[in-house]
């Protein structure tokens, strides 16, 4: 993983085109290889409620060194909500308590179009 595109790849392919928000989690090594992929939650057409829990379960089961979220708007409007952008910060601080680090948040779509709230100044 060397770019937030590369995070956008993998994630449009996994929920670009899901009719609901989808939250997913790409777990990373310490050279920042994905050894794991987790859909962390499923929402409904606007929204999804996540917590740090199940964002962080996986990547404390695989033991890895950070993540990269992402998410889908059904709608395929990749402009981050005020809650988007509140709910990582909120999960930057809870990644900061367990020691694995969030490297971007993603919001994706089919079209292969994203938004990385660390490019725009939010992680």
């Amino acid at each position: 993983m060397r770019s937030p595109e590369d995070g956008a790849k993998i994630a449009s392919r996994f929920i670009g085109r899901d009719d609901r928000e989808v939250f997913f989690v790409m777990c990373l090594n310490t050279k920042n290889n994905v050894v794991a992929v987790h859909r962390c939650h499923v929402g409904s057409l606007n929204s999804s409620i996540v917590h740090p829990r199940e964002v962080f379960k996986s990547a404390i089961l695989n033991n890895v060194a950070s993540v990269i979220l992402a998410h889908q708007h059904p709608s395929g409007d990749i402009k981050p909500s005020m809650e988007d952008i509140n709910v990582t910060k909120r999960l930057v601080e809870a990644g900061k308590l367990l020691g694995i680090e969030v490297l971007d948040h993603l919001i994706v779509n089919s079209d292969n179009s994203f938004t990385s709230l660390k490019e725009r100044g939010y992680i």
